[in-house]
């Protein structure tokens, strides 16, 4: 039986991270690293990165399903639920303050300020992370070439799930290139060549966007199983950033029941931004504006009951894949992409996020701080939103 202390523990640790983990997956990523790896121990930063690439693919909140893992794997089946609620229990209550704000006045507060300065330190955060992780990771010149085509390929605007595959397949193939040439003896070239096709065509297709053809519809009558039903379908389908999300909502909300907005959907989408845990709380935002509190609930539920269920089915065999060569490879490969995909997102966030001097040096000073000495990421997040209270104050 589990020790009630662990499953205490899990609690507090992602009731924590689910109220201060500002800046989306990526920084989440850091968060998380920062506490169960580096302060409490519960597992290597080799085990954080295996969680890590099987969490990017299956479909789902990413950082949310690594909550659900690393539950888990700290206190069994039980840390797996708690872990998960705990995560997103406190970014559901926080949403549905803004969407109560929303339908009152029908407007935002403006938290700009509380961004402007936790954002500098989130980069920092996962600097840091992507760093100390990718320690693990580049194992040596094939995945540190893989990890870096990756990243260009990104940047070029390739999706996350064909980059993964084409790089786990990458590695795997070419670490195990003498087992593979065994098998093919005697069988011609012509498997190899078809291998290395299939591998590289979802690299040469991942950037096409698929058009979804805008139709107006009569709105559909609004009800809480269709509420749950929508949002079942989105959190068992959707891969990618919150752009992807965005897509997904506005085809099903705004498109085909036409029960929200452009702007609507939109202002949903910033309210996940702007608050701590995962973006996928913007359903939380739209079950409110649409159905209240039991709407807020329904919608929450809904989006992230699919993470939960992926993760229990998948969390068995993650520790199996190291004792195949072929599937450890793999692993390897899916490790090195998963964490180029972070320094990606790190990019973009970057820009938008280091935008005059003071930012700046909130960001340098925040990552010095965290390289000499060690301190708790949280308390970095709590100084960056006070000094952004503090600029916003002040100008």
């Amino acid at each position: 039986m589990v020790d009630r202390a662990r499953l205490l523990e899990v609690a507090l640790v992602f009731l924590k991270l689910g109220t201060l983990a500002f800046g989306g997956p990526a920084a989440h990523i850091g968060l998380l690293r920062d506490e169960v790896v580096r302060r409490r121990r519960w597992l290597s930063d080799q085990e954080f990165l295996d969680l890590l690439g099987a969490a990017n693919l299956i479909p789902g909140p990413n950082s949310t399903e690594m909550t659900i893992f690393l539950g888990a794997q700290r206190a069994g089946w039980r840390g797996l639920i708690i872990g998960g609620v705990c995560f997103v229990v406190p970014a559901m209550f926080i949403v549905m303050i803004f969407g109560w704000l929303y339908v009152q006045f029908g407007s935002l507060p403006q938290l700009e300020w509380l961004l402007y300065g936790v954002k500098p330190v989130m980069i920092a955060i996962i600097v840091q992370a992507v760093w100390e992780l990718g320690k693990k990771a580049v194992k040596g010149p094939l995945t540190l070439s893989v990890g870096l085509l990756a990243l260009a390929w990104y940047v070029l605007g390739a999706a996350e799930i064909p980059l993964l595959l084409a790089g786990g397949l990458l590695v795997m193939l070419i670490q195990n290139r003498s087992r593979l040439r065994a098998r093919l003896c005697g069988r011609g070239s012509a498997p190899t060549g078809l291998l290395l096709g299939g591998l590289l065509h979802p690299l040469a297709s991942a950037a096409a966007q698929t058009a979804v053809a805008a139709q107006t519809t009569a709105a559909a009558t609004f009800s809480y199983a269709q509420l749950f039903w929508s949002f079942f379908k989105i959190g068992a389908v959707l891969y990618g950033s919150g752009y992807v999300l965005i897509a997904f909502m506005q085809t099903e909300f705004v498109q085909h029941l036409g029960w929200l907005t452009d702007q609507q959907l939109l202002d949903a989408i910033v309210v996940g931004q702007i608050t701590p845990g995962p973006l996928f709380t913007s359903a939380t935002f739209v079950g409110f504006m649409l159905g209240g509190v039991p709407g807020a609930v329904i919608a929450t539920i809904a989006i992230f009951l699919p993470a939960f269920m992926l993760v229990a089915l998948v969390r068995p065999f993650v520790p199996r894949l190291r004792q195949s060569p072929w599937l450890s490879a793999l692993l390897d490969g899916v490790n090195v992409v998963s964490l180029a995909l972070v320094v990606g997102v790190a990019f973009d966030l970057a820009r938008v996020s280091l935008l005059d001097p003071l930012t700046i040096a909130l960001g340098f000073l925040s990552l010095v701080v965290l390289l000499r000495f060690k301190l708790n990421s949280i308390w970095l997040v709590l100084g960056g939103a006070l000094m952004g209270l503090l600029a916003f104050t002040l100008r």
